[in-house]
C-alpha cells in the first residue's frame, strides 16, 4: 500500500499566495504554464470553481505532456521529451534512470540488474536574466520562465549507477509500480539506494520516486523533484506522475522494439547483398544501394557480380516487388539462385528460366524483374538475357551513351514465357550500367523518361573528362545518383557499373592439347615459349611444373582435346579444361603413394587455384604473381 505524506511543511498559507498574485509582471510569467492544484490547509476549503479549474489544468497538462511523450521515436527522444514536459511545470527538476542495458522483447529478466543515469534536467539560470531589471533572475526552461526564490538551489547529486538487487527496498518500489512520495518511508529508504551512498533528497525539497515500468517488466526509474519555495506534491500529483511515467516506459518500449527491428531489417538487407565486390580480371566495378525511405530499409532491389571460368564475369541486377521482410527474403533465395546457376556456367536465358521456375516454387505472387549478363574480356563481348527489367545503358570511351537494345522479356514468376539473349560488344573503356527503376520512376515521370534522362546525364559527365579518358568509376556512381531530385525517390535503388578493360589478344595464348601421354611435355614447351615472348623466363619452372601436373590430371580422364589457356595481367592464369565433370579434390598421399601429390604442389606454389564445373566438363585454373 502507497504511504501518503503525513505533514505539509513549507506549504504557504493562503494569504501568501494571494499576495503572490500581486507581484510584478516578470514574476507572474509563469502564470501561463498549468501548476498543479493547490492543496488545502485545515480548516481552509477552496472555491470548487478554483478546484475545478485547477483539476482541468491538471488535465490539460497530462494531455500535452504526453502527448510531447508520444512524439518520439527513439530512446534519446522520448526521454527528452519527459523531462521537457515536466520540467517546470510539474518539477524544479527530474532525473531518468534506465536499466542498463535495455531489455528488448521477451528477454528474460535477470537479477540483479544494473539502473543507469540516463538524463537530468532542471531549470537553468541565464546571464541574461541575471540582469533584469528587478534585479531577480529568471529560470528558463522550453520557453517557461519562473522567479527564483533560491538561486543556490540545485538538482540533487546522484550516482551515474546503480544495481538494484532482489529484495531490497529500491526493488520493493520499483516492484510496486506505484509513485510514492519521497518522505515516504518506502522513499527514505530506496532513494539512497538510487542516488547512491550517503546521497538523499536536499533538505526542503520534495520528492515522487516514480518506477517505469513497460509491457513486461520495470525498465527504470524517474524521481520528480521540487523547490522549498514550491507548493508540495498532492496525491492526485502521484496520478500524474504514473501517467507520465507509464506513456514514458511504453515509449522507450516501443522504441526499443522498433530499434531491434530496424537493426535486423538492416543486417537481412546488408547480409543479402555483397560486402564486397569481386576484383575480376579485365573489369572495374562499382556499385550502390539506396534504401526506399529511413522508414522502409528493406527492399527487394539487389546486385551481384559472379566471377565465372574463363576469366568471365556475370552481372546481375534484379528486382522482387515489394519492401518488406518477404520481399527481401525472396530477394535472398532468388539472388542465391542465381549464384548457383552462375556456377554451372549455363547461358543467362537458361539462368532466368530456372529463376522463373523458383519464384513460381515460391508462391503465385513471387513476381521479380532481372537482368543477367556475362562479360568475357578476351573476346571484348557481353552475352545479355532480360526478364522485365529496365534496359542496361552502354557508355562509350568517347562519351557516347546508348540504351542497349535488348528483348525485354516477361517478369521473373510469369512462368511459361521464353528468355532471349543477345550477344554485343564490349570494347575497352566502355561502361555498362546496370540499375534498377527506383533510379528513373518516380511521382513526376514515367520509366523511359527517366531512363533518357540518365542516359543525358551519362553523356554529360562522359564530356567533362575528353574523349580519351573514361570517368571515375565511382565518382560516375555517384554523379548518377544525382539525378534524382530532392524528394524525387518512390523505391529502392540498386547501381551496379562494370567497367570493361578487357583483355589484350597479345596477353592471351591458347592450345588445344590431345588426350594422350605427350600431352603433358607439349604443355610445358608451349608455356615456356609464351613466357618467353612476355619475357617471364624466370617463371617458367614452377609454372611448367604446376601446368604439367594439373594437365595429367586432366588427361587422365578426358576423351576429347585439352584446352590450355594463358592469360597475363596483374597475375600470370593458366586454365585447363576438359570434358570430364568430376572435379578434382585435394588429398594427402602417403609415401608409398606414387600420385595424389599434384594438386598439393598446386596449393603451395600457386597464389589461388580452383575447378569450375561447366555444362561441357570442367576447368581447372591456376593464378601465380607476376615478377616486376
Amino acid at each position: 500500500m502507497t504511504e501518503q505524506p503525513t505533514s505539509h511543511e513549507g506549504r504557504q498559507p493562503l494569504a501568501a499566495r494571494s499576495q503572490e498574485r500581486t507581484r510584478p509582471r516578470h514574476e507572474t510569467a509563469a502564470a501561463a504554464v498549468p501548476q498543479p492544484a493547490l492543496p488545502t490547509t485545515p480548516g481552509t476549503a477552496l472555491d470548487p470553481t478554483v478546484t475545478a479549474r485547477r483539476e482541468g489544468d491538471r488535465l490539460r497538462f497530462v494531455g500535452a505532456a504526453t502527448r510531447r511523450i508520444a512524439r518520439g521515436i527513439d530512446l534519446d527522444e522520448i526521454v527528452l521529451g519527459l523531462c521537457r514536459a515536466t520540467v517546470p511545470t510539474f518539477s524544479d527538476a527530474i532525473l531518468v534512470y534506465l536499466r542498463d542495458p535495455l531489455p528488448v522483447g521477451d528477454e528474460r529478466p535477470v537479477s540483479p540488474f544494473v539502473l543507469r543515469l540516463r538524463r537530468t534536467d532542471r531549470l537553468r539560470l541565464t546571464d541574461e536574466d541575471a540582469d533584469t531589471a528587478a534585479g531577480i533572475p529568471l529560470l528558463v526552461s522550453d520557453g517557461a520562465r519562473l522567479p527564483v526564490l533560491d538561486p543556490q538551489s540545485d538538482v540533487m547529486p546522484a550516482a551515474e549507477l546503480c544495481e538494484v538487487h532482489s529484495g531490497g527496498a529500491l526493488s520493493e518500489v520499483l516492484r510496486g509500480v506505484r509513485p510514492v512520495f519521497g518522505d515516504s518511508a518506502a522513499a527514505r529508504a530506496a532513494l539512497p539506494e538510487l542516488l547512491g551512498e550517503d546521497r538523499t533528497v536536499p533538505t526542503g525539497h520534495r520528492a515522487i520516486l516514480a518506477p517505469l515500468r513497460g509491457r513486461r517488466r520495470v525498465i527504470g526509474a524517474a524521481v520528480f523533484l521540487r523547490r522549498p519555495d514550491r507548493a508540495a506534491f498532492e496525491p492526485n500529483d502521484l496520478l500524474v506522475a504514473a501517467q507520465l511515467a507509464t506513456h514514458t516506459a511504453l515509449g522507450i518500449d516501443k522504441a526499443m522494439l522498433y530499434g531491434r527491428e530496424a537493426y535486423i531489417a538492416d543486417e537481412l538487407q546488408r547480409t543479402m547483398l555483397p560486402e564486397n565486390l569481386p576484383q575480376p580480371t579485365g573489369v572495374r566495378l562499382a556499385s550502390r544501394y539506396l534504401p526506399a525511405a529511413e522508414t522502409a530499409r528493406v527492399g527487394g532491389d539487389w546486385y551481384d557480380a559472379i566471377p565465372l571460368p574463363g576469366s568471365r564475369v556475370a552481372l546481375v541486377v534484379g528486382d522482387v516487388m515489394g519492401h518488406s521482410m518477404t520481399s527481401a527474403a525472396i530477394m535472398g533465395q532468388l539472388r542465391t539462385t542465381a549464384q548457383t546457376l552462375a556456377g554451372l556456367d549455363l547461358p543467362p536465358q537458361e539462368v532466368l528460366h530456372h529463376l522463373d521456375e523458383q519464384a513460381q516454387r515460391l508462391g503465385t505472387d513471387r513476381m521479380a524483374t532481372c537482368l543477367y549478363a556475362v562479360y568475357d574480356p578476351v573476346s571484348h563481348r557481353i552475352t545479355i538475357a532480360n526478364a522485365g527489367h529496365p534496359p542496361p545503358i552502354l557508355l562509350h570511351l568517347g562519351g557516347r551513351a546508348e540504351v542497349l537494345k535488348v528483348p525485354p522479356g516477361a517478369p521473373i514468376g510469369v512462368g511459361g514465357v521464353d528468355f532471349e539473349a543477345v550477344e554485343l560488344d564490349a570494347p575497352a573503356g566502355a561502361t555498362l550500367l546496370l540499375y534498377t527503376d527506383g533510379l528513373v520512376e518516380s511521382r513526376v515521370r514515367d520509366v523511359w523518361t527517366g531512363i533518357e534522362q540518365l542516359r543525358e546525364r551519362l553523356a554529360a559527365t562522359a564530356q567533362l573528362t575528353g574523349p580519351d579518358h573514361a570517368p571515375p568509376l565511382e565518382a560516375l556512381c555517384d554523379d548518377v545518383l544525382d539525378v534524382l531530385g530532392p524528394g524525387d525517390r518512390d523505391d529502392d535503388i540498386a547501381l551496379l557499373a562494370a567497367r570493361f578493360d578487357g583483355i589484350a589478344p597479345s596477353d592471351v595464348a591458347y592450345w588445344f592439347l590431345e588426350p594422350e601421354d605427350a600431352a603433358p611435355g607439349r604443355a610445358r614447351r608451349l608455356a615456356r615459349k609464351a613466357l618467353a615472348r612476355w619475357d617471364l623466363e624466370e617463371m617458367s619452372d614452377s609454372v611448367e611444373l604446376l601446368i604439367s601436373e594439373v594437365v595429367t590430371n586432366a588427361v587422365r580422364y578426358a576423351e576429347r582435346p585439352v584446352t590450355l589457356r594463358l592469360l597475363r595481367t596483374d597475375v600470370l592464369r593458366c586454365e585447363v579444361g576438359d570434358d570430364s565433370p568430376q572435379l578434382p579434390r585435394q588429398r594427402r598421399a602417403r609415401d608409398t603413394d606414387e600420385g595424389g601429390r599434384g594438386l598439393f604442389l598446386v596449393n603451395r606454389l600457386a597464389r589461388r587455384w580452383g575447378a569450375t564445373r561447366l555444362s561441357t566438363g570442367k576447368v581447372v585454373w591456376f593464378e601465380i604473381a607476376t615478377r616486376t
